[in-house]
């Protein structure tokens, strides 16, 4: 259960999430130099509008996916905070796949695995590149690219994954519903 599960802030301090209860809570690897990185808006404009009805969001920057997290984690909260004026948590840079991912996103990949990307200017560019390097690339829950959200309920389930390709405002309107 995801409230078995601790974090790293940006900061050093651990963040225990079983603290997070009867909360909605949005999972998403970020990058800050990304083309799905302008999702930062969204994402924060659902904080602001939701987190007072009980929306947590957590934010773990990730540097797997073309290098496009550089910078320490000081440096990539700056960014945030400086060009979409973000104010929801923000983890520790992380990975989420491979022999060193988070144990959250261990769990959270076999809770929800990958579906396909919906459709979007990225897609076939996406879906290219990691057909030419994995045939079976779409077989795997693996984290495909920055920006994917996990989305669970007030009781600690994942109710849904979204890949970066998904509409925000689709995101937006499941994250409604659990409220």
């Amino acid at each position: 259960m995801i409230y078995d599960y601790t974090l790293t802030t940006g900061k050093g301090e651990t963040l225990n999430l079983a603290d997070y209860k009867g909360k909605v809570i949005m999972v998403v690897n970020t990058a800050t130099g990304c083309g799905f990185t302008p999702h930062y808006a969204p994402i924060e404009q659902m904080y602001t509008d939701y987190h007072d009805k009980g929306l947590e969001i957590l934010d773990i920057p990730c540097n797997q996916f073309g290098g496009q997290a550089p910078g320490s984690d000081d440096e990539i909260h700056e960014f945030c905070t400086m060009h979409f004026n973000t104010t929801f948590p923000q983890m520790k840079k992380s990975d989420v796949n491979g022999p060193n991912e988070l144990p959250l996103y261990t769990w959270l990949k076999s809770q929800k695995g990958f579906e396909g990307f919906d459709a979007h200017e990225y897609k076939d560019l996406l879906e290219g590149m990691f057909a030419k390097a994995d045939p079976e690339w779409d077989k795997k829950p693996d984290i495909k690219w920055n920006f994917t959200k996990f989305i669970i309920d007030r009781e600690g389930n994942v109710v849904a994954r979204f890949e970066p390709t998904a509409d925000m405002a689709k995101v937006e309107e499941c994250v409604k519903a659990l409220l």
